[in-house]
């Protein structure tokens, strides 16, 4: 008999847009994304708590760093991402 997991939590429409813009970015790079979705992104992403898994959170920081990169050069009219 299998073992059915309940998920207390629903995946709300942050939640649904979050990972939308993360399976771009994982597939394409975050050139893909345009201006507004990079600063979405950055707040979504910022807003998700990951301090209960240490190796999600570094993970997080290093996304975030590479959001505001992308952000600045996106304004600086450069490209190096």
């Amino acid at each position: 008999m299998e073992k059915i997991l309940v998920v207390t939590e629903k995946i709300t429409p942050e939640d649904y847009e979050r990972i939308k813009l993360l399976e771009i970015v994982s597939k394409k790079g975050l050139k893909e994304l345009n201006f507004e979705q990079l600063n979405r992104l950055q707040i979504l992403v910022e807003k998700k708590d990951y301090s209960h898994n240490k190796k999600a959170h570094k993970s997080k920081m290093k996304l975030l760093a590479r959001i505001n990169v992308a952000i600045y050069e996106y304004e600086e009219g450069r490209e190096g991402i």
